[in-house]
């Protein structure tokens, strides 16, 4: 059983990846760091030295601090922020315990430039329906979840990235965007090395949606006219990647926990 103000691995596993994960603030030493520089999905590797202005930026949102063992590192600064009414607990076991048990986490080598806010920046064409909705899903779930995303024209996008430091994405002939069968979604999720099977179904819907192979999976047609149905309804790109997050996040928890349901009529029915 977790100590007072501890969360254990196991509970926040079940949280990564979900609209109600508090922000997670990896405060491991440059030492322990840079000897795995791997980091938990959504989390963001910082220095604990100054936390009365980490308090403040929090502005009382709730956090989850992580540091090597679980030790003097991540309780400290937890019981700090508490104190300056963040509400935050620490991982038990720290990011040992985490890797020790298997649990996902991402390379950030390859993170774009970040912002003075600390805040990874990126940007893509106007007017998105699937890659460009799913791509920010991942981002801002797994990735970055202060990310910073930009819709621009088309023709655009690249003096865009140059001018703020953006990273681009989904256009052609830049680094994150289509490989061969394979969506921007996908490589994103392989050159950040997130190996969690619900993402790799989730994949597959988007590449089938995206790519205009709904045989790929039977829901991928279910995407597609979700997708364009949103892409109708909204058309500020911005209120439509809102509306989105809440698809992916629906598919996301499908392909967690749900996948192998089924519902049937009338409800005593047995399932064949």
């Amino acid at each position: 059983m977790p100590a007072p103000n501890a969360i254990s691995c196991d509970k926040l596993s079940k949280l990564i990846g979900t609209a109600r994960v508090p922000l997670l603030l990896d405060v491991r030493s440059e030492e322990d760091f840079n000897a795995d520089p791997r980091l938990i999905p959504g989390s963001i590797h910082m220095d604990d030295a100054d936390l009365a202005d980490l308090a403040s930026r929090l502005n009382g949102a709730p956090s989850i601090v992580i540091c090597q063992a679980g030790h003097k590192r991540s309780q400290g600064t937890a019981a700090w922020l508490r104190a300056e009414g963040c509400p935050s607990e620490y991982l038990e076991g720290g990011f040992e315990t985490w890797i020790s048990s298997g649990l996902p986490v991402f390379n950030p080598g390859k993170l774009p430039q970040r912002d003075k806010q600390g805040r990874s920046v990126w940007v893509t064409r106007s007017r998105p329906k699937i890659d460009r909705i799913a791509c920010p899903w991942l981002i801002r779930r797994f990735i970055d979840p202060r990310a910073v995303i930009l819709y621009v024209a088309p023709a655009e996008v690249l003096g865009v990235a140059e001018r703020y430091q953006a990273a681009p994405f989904d256009i052609e002939d830049v680094f994150w965007s289509h490989r061969g069968d394979l969506c921007t979604f996908d490589v994103m999720i392989a050159e950040f090395g997130l190996s969690i099977p619900a993402l790799d179904q989730l994949a597959l819907l988007v590449r089938g949606a995206d790519t205009a192979r709904l045989d790929l999976a039977p829901e991928a047609a279910g995407l597609l006219a979700a997708s364009l149905g949103l892409s109708r309804i909204y058309s500020d790109d911005l209120e439509q990647l809102d509306a989105g997050m809440l698809l992916y996040d629906a598919f996301y928890r499908w392909a967690r926990d749900a996948s192998n349901e089924l519902h049937n009529w009338p409800t005593n029915k047995p399932q064949v």
